[in-house]
């Protein structure tokens, strides 16, 4: 089996758990799957929500939020793998990058758009750095960049395929038209394309693919194409470990593959999300009265969104299931029990 080597540490598996916001993969799911000997991810997106004064400053929750999680995750998992998902669209995703090198990331994932600065923020430190891509074409872009602007290249490319949940980079219709071949083809030009970069730089960059994974058959098939790793999400909500409300995971295990629908987050990216009593609102047209801007998205217009996320994922994690966006991969409808992390790392690899 192969292992991903993360600095000078090295995983058991390859394995990485995907960051989930809000609140969704914090300190103890992330150091519990880092202790199983994979690679745990904390989510930076409004990581703070449960700070006393989120509402008041939420900038400064999150960023005290961040440190906070990765001790927990490290009390877990000392010895562990552990690093943070900053999304690209944040508008303070600047300082979540500072802050994640500041509180000891072993590795920062960037998707969500493509992070042109994350190697000016994190220079001069040991974090290892990791764009998210959906396609050939995006993957040239960031690390042609890169290459050029930086004379350096990747650590690891996350590929987020069609099946993913959350935030997709791709359009509605390109979700729609992807079949697993198609993509597989995609793949393979991604691995090829980021075989040329580590190729020019003298360096092995690991590919690990997302998206639509959810057993050990996925897994197979993924490293038969010639990736060196996969990165899991969804399945891990349904863990004991995952910081999310029971209501929450209850809502996987509920769910029917017809529940799970393409949706549009509030400034227009298409998400995967179950569908619920305020999404049938939200896609009817009726637009819901929000709380106070909590600056999370930098192309969030507050004043004509016809929802908050920041207030539908809030209550998604705090089990407010009817008011909540329930994002989710493709499979989610498989969830079936509540299981402990070390059971679905088993299970995912076979062992």
């Amino acid at each position: 089996m192969k292992n991903l080597k993360i600095g000078e540490k090295l995983t058991k598996v390859p394995l990485i758990q995907g960051g989930m916001g809000v609140g969704i993969s914090l300190g103890r799911l992330a150091g519990s799957v880092a202790k199983e000997g994979g690679i745990g991810i904390i989510s930076t997106a409004q990581i703070g929500y449960r700070e006393p004064y989120f509402d008041q400053d939420p900038a400064k929750a999150n960023l005290i939020a961040i440190e906070k999680e990765m001790k927990k995750a490290r009390e877990i998992s000392p010895d562990g793998i552990i690093g943070y998902n900053v999304m690209t669209a944040l508008k303070e995703h600047a300082a979540h990058v500072k802050a994640a090198v500041k509180a000891g990331a072993d590795i920062i994932i960037s998707g969500a758009g493509l992070p042109t600065d994350l190697p000016a923020l994190t220079e001069g430190s040991s974090t290892k750095i990791a764009p998210i891509v959906s396609t050939d074409k995006s993957a040239h872009v960031i690390l042609k960049y890169w290459d050029r602007k930086y004379k350096r290249t990747a650590d690891l490319v996350v590929i987020e395929g069609p099946e993913a949940g959350g935030h997709l980079g791709f359009k509605k219709e390109e979700v729609e038209s992807y079949t697993e071949e198609s993509y597989a083809e995609e793949i393979r030009k991604i691995i090829a394309t980021v075989k040329s970069y580590g190729e020019k730089y003298n360096v092995e960059i690991p590919v690990v693919v997302a998206g639509g994974i959810y057993d050990s058959s996925d897994v197979k098939r993924i490293l038969a194409l010639g990736a060196d790793g996969v990165q899991v999400a969804t399945r891990f909500v349904t863990t004991e470990e995952c910081d999310a409300d029971i209501r929450y995971k209850e809502a996987y295990i509920n769910a029917t593959k017809e529940d799970i629908k393409i949706v549009k987050s509030p400034v227009g990216m298409p998400g995967r999300a179950i569908m619920n009593n305020f999404m049938e609102r939200v896609m009817g047209g009726e637009k819901v009265p929000h709380s106070p801007c909590h600056r999370c998205l930098a192309k969030c217009e507050p004043a004509n969104i016809p929802y908050c996320i920041t207030d539908g994922l809030i209550n998604a994690v705090k089990g407010n299931i009817e008011h909540a966006l329930l994002f989710c991969g493709a499979k989610a409808y498989r969830a079936e029990k509540i299981e402990t992390v070390r059971d679905v790392v088993q299970e995912l690899f076979a062992i």
